[in-house]
């Protein structure tokens, strides 16, 4: 039988034959969350570590060997609003695949969705704090999603990196996300490309191989990682923070991230169908695989100057750290070499819940929701436009690696 190679396993799908070959090489847990729990219902049960984007990948592969790549990108530059007709001139094959994956899935509420924005209209502070300082703080103690950033094109430039992955969270946010004058769904279209491009071209980096556990970058298990250390873990340290959050709500927020995920390319059957089912697959999935890299300690460190570079009088480098450490606790912060800020450490362990308590008092007051939104709001755009030195945001396929 011959050898499994990248090539053979994107065009099976991530084919379960992949297992006793790269099993060697891959984390030591066994996969047995049951897709009985997800948004499906039902499914194979597959292990998604051995599991990719069937559709994309192959295509995708396909324009980089053809050399179609900067074509597409061009013509993708002004494809921005949900509702959109594609650009005339694209190759057949990725219209066709385009048309498909702009679909929302048919289990979508927009009901939820539109209760999914109330809640971030009250709630965007906290959303905008643990977006930053959890999710995107903890994505650099995910080893192979560090491995990932560092080494592939997006590395070689970690300001346009984190203000493309910024514009995911600023437009899930947005009141009209998925609708057809919002953004959402062409972010994640794109995004879905990217990913495809990166598993075609982080094997052959003469960097990456070397120090990954995985033959091919972004499994299904990979994106579902992700996908925790934002929505599970934001709604955790919410709960943690004893926000007061209306059920309605909290589900709505859940489906919201529901619908992203599938929009992102990853399978009905790992979608988790209830905060229970995620809670339980992230045990599995996210915390166990937690650790330092040397890739992830030096993006840390990136990240951490880049925020405090947003206003330096307000979001200085001790302060960033030190939120880093109240949020994901001493042992993240340790790995990420942090050090201990006496005067804000304590600061925020006395006064930060208090601060939550306040605020979601004067929630109550007549148009407080509608003027903390307008604040928030304010912040984002602006940190967004800092991000991309007030240049049009653009997710394009990358055509290499990190070229140092």
């Amino acid at each position: 039988m011959d050898k499994p190679t990248r090539r053979n396993l994107l065009k099976a799908g991530g084919a379960l034959g992949a297992l006793g070959a790269l099993s060697a090489a891959t984390p030591a847990y066994a996969w047995t969350w049951s897709p009985k729990g997800s948004v499906a219902g039902t499914g194979v049960g597959a292990d998604p570590r051995w599991v990719w984007d069937a559709e994309a990948d192959p295509l995708v592969a396909s324009l980089l060997d053809r050399g179609d790549v900067p074509m597409v990108n061009q013509l993708l530059r002004n494809w921005t609003k949900n509702g959109q007709p594609l650009p005339t001139g694209l190759p057949a094959d990725l219209r066709a695949f385009m048309e498909s994956a702009r679909q929302l899935p048919a289990w979508t509420d927009h009901g939820k969705l539109a209760t999914s924005f109330r809640f971030t209209e009250k709630r965007g502070l906290y959303l905008g704090v643990l977006y930053g300082m959890a999710s995107g703080m903890m994505s650099t103690v995910i080893p192979r999603e560090a491995r990932a950033v560092y080494y592939s094109q997006g590395g070689a430039d970690m300001k346009d990196r984190i203000t493309k992955t910024a514009k995911l969270g600023y437009d899930i946010m947005t009141r009209n996300a998925f609708d057809p004058d919002g953004e959402m769904i062409v972010t994640c279209v794109k995004t879905r490309l990217v990913h495809a491009a990166v598993r075609h071209l982080l094997p052959q980096s003469p960097h990456w191989p070397p120090v990954a556990d995985e033959e091919i970058p972004i499994s299904q298990a990979d994106m579902m990682v992700t996908w925790h250390s934002l929505g599970t873990t934001v709604m955790q340290k919410m709960v943690d923070w004893r926000v007061p959050i209306p059920s309605s709500e909290s589900t709505a927020f859940l489906h919201s991230w529901q619908v992203t995920a599938h929009m992102l390319g990853i399978r009905d059957e790992y979608i988790p169908a209830s905060w229970a089912q995620a809670n339980s697959q992230a045990e599995q999935v996210l915390t166990p695989i937690l650790a330092p890299t040397p890739e992830g300690i030096k993006l840390a460190d990136i990240l951490l100057n880049l925020g405090a570079s947003v206003d330096g009088a307000i979001l200085s480098k001790p302060i960033l750290g030190a939120f880093t450490r109240y949020v994901l606790g001493d042992q993240i912060a340790g790995w990420l070499k942090i050090p201990r800020e006496p005067v804000w450490d304590s600061l925020l362990r006395v006064s930060w819940r208090p601060f939550i308590a306040i605020r979601e008092g004067l929630l109550n007051l007549p148009l407080a929701p509608e003027t903390y939104w307008l604040f928030d709001e304010f912040l984002r755009k602006a940190t967004l436009l800092f991000l991309s030195e007030a240049k049009p945001i653009r997710i394009e396929i990358p055509e290499t690696n990190r070229p140092s």
